[in-house]
């Protein structure tokens, strides 16, 4: 069954939730096009977009946030800095509860998306694995199919002739940014009209957004296919894309229909993770994450470590070269944190370089690395494998799960608004 035109109250957004950064235009000849942002990937600035964004939080981003304009102006931009934990989903909540008491509920639902597919996920990591067999085997068609070949090439490079499609395509590229309602008709022209491995197109999204998420960018174009909540698809149409783009965009040639793509059973869902306890005294090596790049919380529970490392897997999004934007943004941000836990030195390491980061944890004699746990994706993948190292070594790897984490994952186990239900009563 698809669902025609616009959001379902706000829920269904192709939940990269509170939308995401400012977009700059810029004209030339051919009319519009988007040029690169300069984002400033700090906390404080993260808090500082909050802190702007909040008197339009309430009526304002339940009117208005549908609309796909240039410069944004009804949307939060905070999605880079939520998606690195620059700023959490908890502060983020309790700072728009406290401004709106009531009349936010449209904002705060969708930071909650945010949490829901991450708990999701959690509850079934096999749904990432298999995403990544669906990336290499759509690739190995690209390989042999130089139709098809040919049609995804057009589509990434925005040149499909099709109207706002190739501008979306355009803008991702030079921008690292789309709006949350352009990634959806993006993905459901990508699927229906272009006829294209849903696969190819999340993972060109996980290569070129900012704020791009494992989980937030992988089960949103499961749900545009039908994957996520069986037999309802999302059908991009000319005159929703029109009305939200204020006419800038009327494409036309549009799939009239949207046929929910093959659904394999969900795996049963796995009991929700609980994380390790922390021993503060224990010899410890601090190691941070792109994951999660606010770990004071861990400092102020206590922890005082020998060593602080930083390890981090951008490239462990895609078997394809991640855009030099996103390793850039990621990079400054966990310069941000060391600086800010008086440790802008620390020595970083990535998914090769393990043997290497044990070493130091036994030259400053540790008996546990800490770090944030770190959900479903490339650096949990990665941390598994440095968990299987350490435990021959004798160190342990304590991974510590958030509060708001903890309360919440569980409850992802059907759809968003049982969950909503459960954590915004």
């Amino acid at each position: 069954m698809a669902r025609n035109g616009g959001c379902k109250g706000g829920s269904a957004d192709f939940p990269e939730p509170c939308d995401l950064p400012l977009c700059g235009i810029e004209i030339g000849p051919g009319g519009p096009r988007p040029r690169p942002m300069n984002l400033i990937p700090t906390r404080a600035e993260g808090l500082a977009r909050l802190t702007a964004f909040l008197p339009r939080a309430g009526r304002d981003y339940a009117d208005l946030r549908n609309l796909d304009l240039p410069g944004h102006p009804h949307v939060s931009v905070l999605s880079p800095w939520l998606r690195h934990r620059l700023v959490t989903e908890a502060e983020v909540i309790d700072a728009v509860l406290r401004a709106h008491p009531h009349g936010a509920e449209k904002f705060l639902a969708e930071v909650w998306w945010r949490t829901y597919w991450k708990g999701w996920l959690e509850l079934r990591p096999g749904i990432w694995a298999d995403y990544g067999q669906g990336v290499q085997a759509a690739l190995n068609r690209l390989a042999v199919e130089p139709g098809l070949a040919a049609r995804a090439e057009a589509a990434m490079l925005g040149d499909t002739g099709i109207d706002g499609f190739d501008h979306w395509a355009q803008e991702l590229v030079a921008t690292g940014y789309l709006h949350n309602h352009a990634r959806m008709w993006f993905a459901s022209i990508w699927i229906f009209t272009l006829r294209l491995p849903w696969e190819l197109g999340a993972d060109f999204f996980l290569r070129h957004l900012i704020d791009g998420d494992p989980a937030s960018n992988t089960l949103s174009w499961r749900w545009v296919a039908g994957l996520h909540t069986a037999g309802k698809t999302y059908l991009a149409t000319a005159d929703n894309i029109g009305t939200n783009t204020r006419g800038r965009f009327r494409p036309e040639g549009l799939a009239s229909e949207a046929p929910a793509l093959p659904m394999p059973p969900y795996p049963a869902p796995r009991p929700s993770p609980q994380g390790d306890a922390l021993d503060p005294t224990a010899a410890s090596l601090l190691l941070v994450t792109e994951e999660d790049l606010s770990p004071e919380f861990l400092l102020d529970a206590g922890l005082s470590p020998r060593a602080v490392a930083v390890l981090t897997d951008v490239a462990g999004r895609s078997p394809l070269a991640v855009a030099a934007p996103v390793h850039q943004f990621t990079e400054d941000a966990i310069g941000d944190a060391l600086r800010r836990i008086g440790a802008p030195k620390a020595p970083r390491f990535d998914r090769g370089e393990l043997a290497g980061l044990l070493d130091l944890a036994d030259r400053e004699g540790v008996l546990q690395i800490v770090t944030p746990y770190a959900p479903v994706g490339p650096v949990a993948t990665t941390l598994a494998e440095l968990t299987r190292l350490a435990t021959a070594r004798g160190i342990s790897v304590i991974r510590i799960l958030r509060d708001h984490d903890r309360d919440a994952w569980p409850h992802a186990t059907h759809g968003f608004f049982r969950f909503r239900e459960a954590v915004m009563g």
